[in-house]
């Protein structure tokens, strides 16, 4: 029987004492806000060196460090790895991050059986990191574990997320093809029934993906573990549409990266983001990945997977890629880029509310209680028994209301009345713009669900440097689950961007909830002085500075700066129910001095009228926005949601294409969608 270490949820931490020569200090690395090496194989090195340098981090990605140690000629900590598998047959939750790095662990330091390896380019690595036994105690590993909600066992593994359908299905194939007559334990199934199945919803999610973009939009968290499911299957699958899909879809997430960057920092909104991620640059999941492949961010081994994946694997990088995200220095760069379907839509996009294969991939989009696909989720809920999961407690709190909802036909109405709480996790199709110039970058998603509550959904950012960043939301929760004080919002803002400048407008009402209440009746702006090398406040208007680059954030209703713990002189709360925030960014080269910025601001009239704003930017002239109607500039409405997958100086293409064609510089790339 195998014995099972008791861990923390989300931390793995080794068993038993290091091997000698194992590193057993962090040694950081530094921010690279241009590219720090002109190569990818140069990057490569200087990433494999690093980790040779560092001990393995105590999260649930800490195999993979140990992977990249053995390929770097390292010696790995054996109790890394035992720990790893204890965490996986414990069927903790993330178990999947961890699954992937055993996966890529036997596939590719596996003498025996080279023959597993199809990717083009990807290596063997035959340095055989621990004995038999331990190898063996890997295969039982694989072959005991649930890999999908409709296999035996109560358990809380979050399976149908956007980055953690494709996870579970990709290792529940790659298991699979590598055990093609085995049994699993866990299922009764043999390896090639698991590749049977699981091929069908792989190419379904890759389809979509192409299709559609991510529901997870500009995840700097989630697009790394799509990574490193998508490494996987470029590398490791045997079934060559299987691959090429794939190796596309990741084409794409590196595009998505490149064009939403600002030197080294996965600035933009994103579709889920917690605190830390959108306060410290270091802490994205993905900053370790765009240090490799782009020469831009940090090494950090916060919480990064993809990285490794990258090193190991075949893959190469498109120069035209790399290229758009090394392009700083361009004057500016626009992108407007839609992503994501409506679920009022979802047959368009064969998705079906009755089909409980199809209500998987709208999971993906967290559409739980949307008046569209409540029933189904509930039936899901009855044959995965989910009830007992403990991520679903809030239902099962309402059991005995939904039992009485349902025989009462009465579910879908209270889910429509409800629908601005109970599909606060939903992400349907967003309408992005970035814009960037050598000095700063703004991002938002423009007139999304305002009104509607949030969960993890990063609506708007400015990006000046690293950790000197601004944004604003409303708090659902003061600790505990999102939306909380920094992630989410308890109710989303309507926003629109022109350019350099972004409005924001809330709209805070006491409505029946049943899943997160409002209950705080402020907004904030997480501006951390210490990040800045000026603040000057001036009347509804604060002023910062960062070297060359300036910011200016108004906000109607008066301000305080938070004077205690951790968000002390970073946090400007703004009490009161509606509230306008307004920031337009400029830089020295644009306006000269800092005190030119200043006045110019202050010169500009600007007036509002309940939940309308009248401002005369600077730079973007009359600009006129409320939280109803069009949004106008100079007297012309911009559109909000124009027809596009992209547009930018790179590629410009309506949303439904049959194919990609990007240019930059000398460099280009197809990418084809069907």
């Amino acid at each position: 029987m195998t014995t099972v270490h008791t861990l923390p949820d989300y931390q793995i931490h080794p068993v038993g004492s290091p091997p000698e020569g194992y590193p057993r200090r962090v040694v950081p690395d530094t921010f690279a806000e241009e590219p720090f090496l002109p190569s990818y194989s140069q990057r490569r090195k200087a990433f494999l060196q690093h980790l040779l340098r560092n001990p393995a981090p105590t999260n649930t990605k800490a195999v993979w460090h140990e992977l990249g140690r053995l390929a770097a000629g390292g010696v790995a900590h054996p109790g890394v790895f035992l720990a790893t598998l204890d965490f996986i047959d414990a069927h903790k939750d993330c178990a999947d991050f961890a699954l992937h790095g055993v996966l890529r662990w036997v596939y590719q330091f596996n003498p025996t059986q080279p023959r597993l390896l199809s990717g083009e380019g990807v290596q063997a690595i035959f340095h055989p990191p621990f004995d038999e036994e331990l190898l063996n105690r890997a295969h039982r590993t694989i072959l005991g574990f649930k890999y999908f909600p409709d296999e035996p066992g109560i358990d809380s593994l979050c399976t149908w997320t956007e980055n953690h359908y494709i996870l579970y299905t990709s290792a529940a194939y790659l298991a699979g093809q590598f055990f093609p007559e085995e049994t699993f334990s866990n299922s009764g199934e043999k390896g090639w029934q698991k590749v049977e199945k699981n091929r069908k919803r792989i190419l379904r999610w890759l389809d979509l993906r192409l299709r559609t973009g991510f529901s997870e939009w500009l995840s700097h968290v989630y697009y790394d573990e799509d990574l490193a499911a998508l490494l996987a299957l470029r590398d490791f699958a045997q079934d060559l549409e299987m691959r090429q899909k794939a190796e596309n879809v990741i084409h794409l997430l590196l595009l998505d990266i490149a064009l939403n960057s600002f030197r080294g920092v996965f600035g933009s909104t994103h579709g889920r983001a917690y605190g830390n991620t959108k306060k410290w640059a270091s802490q994205e999941g993905t900053t370790d990945t765009t240090k490799l492949l782009f020469g831009m961010g940090i090494f950090s081994g916060f919480d990064n997977m993809s990285a490794v994946a990258f090193a190991l694997s075949g893959y190469t990088l498109p120069p035209a890629i790399e290229a758009i995200a090394q392009d700083q220095n361009r004057p500016e760069m626009l992108n407007r880029q839609r992503m994501g379907i409506r679920l009022a839509e979802m047959e368009r996009w064969g998705l079906s509310p009755d089909n409980i294969e199809d209500g998987m991939h709208l999971l993906t989009l967290e559409a739980y209680m949307h008046p569209r696909t409540a029933e189904l989720v509930l039936r899901m809920f009855d044959r995965f028994n989910w009830y007992e999961n403990s991520f679903f407690a809030v239902f099962k709190k309402y059991r005995w209301l939904i039992r009485l909802l349902r025989a009462t036909r009465l579910l879908k109405p209270l889910a429509k009345a409800l629908e601005w709480d109970l599909c606060r996790n939903t992400r349907e199709q967003v309408d992005i713009v970035t814009y960037r110039t050598p000095d700063y970058m703004l991002s938002s998603a423009v007139d999304y669900r305002p009104g509607f509550g949030g969960d993890q959904q990063h609506i708007w950012q400015a990006t000046l440097a690293p950790n000197a960043v601004c944004f604003t939301t409303h708090p659902g929760n003061i600790g505990g689950k999102t939306p909380d004080k920094w992630a989410g919002s308890g109710v989303l803002p309507r926003v629109a961007q022109v350019k350099n400048v972004v409005i924001a407008i809330y709209h805070l009402q006491r409505k029946l909830a049943l899943y997160v209440p409002i209950r705080h009746f402020y907004t904030h702006a997480w501006l951390p002085k210490r990040e800045f090398d000026e603040v000057v406040e001036r009347g509804n208007w604060v002023f910062v500075r960062k070297g060359k680059s300036y910011l200016a954030l108004y906000s109607h209703l008066p301000t305080y700066w938070q004077t205690e713990g951790e968000d002390r002189d970073a946090e400007l709360i703004a009490k009161g129910k509606d509230n306008i925030w307004i920031c337009e960014l400029s830089s020295e080269a644009e306006v000269g001095s800092f005190a030119n910025f200043q006045q110019r601001i202050l010169a500009a009239p600007l007036r509002v009228y309940g939940l309308d704003v009248e401002y005369d930017s600077p730079a973007q002239g009359k600009l006129r926005f409320g939280w109803r109607g069009p949004l106008l500039q100079n007297g012309q409405e911009v559109n909000l949601h124009p027809n596009v997958r992209y547009d930018n100086p790179y590629l410009s293409v309506p949303f439904e294409v049959s194919e990609l064609n990007i240019k930059a510089k000398s460099e280009s790339l197809r990418i084809p969608i069907y």
